[in-house]
């Protein structure tokens, strides 16, 4: 089994999506997985991307993804990766394609010069909570994560 990791290209549309909505499946979220193929294509490939995407390939067959954006620390004064979504197809895990993956991601972190590398984990998922720590992932308990979406985000946009 050869594992590699590549960019993604807009005609990986689809299989990034396939991948998003296997993710939503999984997590008990696909209610909340409403992008579209032309969503994909215009935010990762179009004329100015904030967001990217690396794709795992086994023998040239797609079986993760993962999906990032650059974040920015005003303590260190350096970027870093925010890891938004990581998905291995579940009959290809175990073969050390989420952990290539990952370890593509932290050796763009090197060469980058970033300074941190984070994703946030759901608090039942453990298989992948011991999946992180087995990688040196160390969980930031007392922060919390805030999100403001639809009627309460434009009520707090009407405020400014």
């Amino acid at each position: 089994m050869s594992v590699t990791i590549r960019d993604t290209r807009p005609e990986d549309a689809p299989v990034i999506l396939h991948f998003i909505n296997a993710l939503a499946d999984y997590e008990k979220l696909r209610h909340e997985a409403v992008a579209t193929e032309a969503d994909i294509v215009r935010e990762l490939f179009g004329p100015a991307p904030k967001v990217f995407c690396q794709l795992a390939e086994v023998d040239g067959v797609p079986a993760g993804f993962a999906l990032w954006f650059y974040t920015f620390s005003t303590f260190q004064g350096r970027h870093g990766i925010w890891l938004e979504d990581l998905f291995v197809d579940p009959d290809k895990r175990g073969h050390g394609i989420g952990k290539a993956l990952l370890a593509d991601l932290a050796q763009r972190c090197g060469r980058e010069g970033l300074g941190r590398f984070e994703w946030a984990v759901l608090d039942w998922n453990q298989p992948s909570i011991d999946f992180y720590t087995a990688q040196g992932a160390i969980f930031m308990d007392e922060w919390r994560r805030c999100r403001v979406t639809g009627e309460a985000l434009a009520k707090l946009g009407a405020g400014a």
